[in-house]
């Protein structure tokens, strides 16, 4: 039997007594190295107990992000800076008009299975981009949500959410990049 992105149980319900999800949203840009560190310290208090599950939104600088699976090669223009964070995936731009999303969850409280939690933030995606009348779709061969562009052509797409993880100690950190309105010439290197 094979299984399939498709077939993935979708859901990370919390453990019974558990307390609310914080959301924090930041206006304006925030700098990279200080989100990576305001996680950091944040998902440690989390695995110890000490503070409330996070989900993040904000956005960055331009600046490109090289996951555990990219290649030199793969980034044609480097001419943002490039950061190196540890977390799964391949090269991600991060930039103005662009939301991501650093998601802080108990993995180990809620269902200690990363496939599921990957397919249940791509679900959220795809549930938020509905709600504003846009299709997203996820993909057996490839993690992120796309979107189908006709008007390119017939089975042409774009990629409208990149997601990229880290599981520390049964907490996740990083999460996803959701493209509203970015500068897509940015995308080119």
């Amino acid at each position: 039997m094979v299984n399939t992105r498709g077939d993935l149980t979708i859901g990370l319900p919390p453990g019974a007594g558990a307390p609310a999800v914080e959301w924090r949203v930041s206006d304006g840009l925030t700098a990279y190295d200080d989100a990576l560190a305001a996680m950091a310290v944040r998902a440690a208090a989390v695995a110890r107990g000490e503070a409330r599950e996070l989900v993040w939104l904000l956005e960055h600088p331009p600046l490109y992000t090289a996951g555990t699976s990219s290649r030199p090669g793969e980034l044609i223009d480097a001419r943002f800076p490039v950061h190196r964070p540890g977390r799964g995936g391949q090269f991600t731009y991060h930039g103005p008009g662009q939301r991501v999303g650093y998601v802080m969850l108990d993995l180990k409280r809620r269902t200690p299975d990363v496939r599921r939690y990957v397919a249940t933030v791509e679900e959220w995606i795809i549930r938020a981009l509905a709600r504003l009348q846009v299709r997203g779709e996820r993909r057996d061969d490839r993690v992120g949500v796309w979107v189908q562009r006709p008007d390119k052509g017939v089975a042409c797409e774009d990629k409208i959410a990149a997601i990229g993880i880290r599981v520390q100690r049964w907490v996740t950190l990083h999460g996803f990049a959701l493209n509203v309105a970015p500068d897509l010439s940015h995308f080119s290197g």
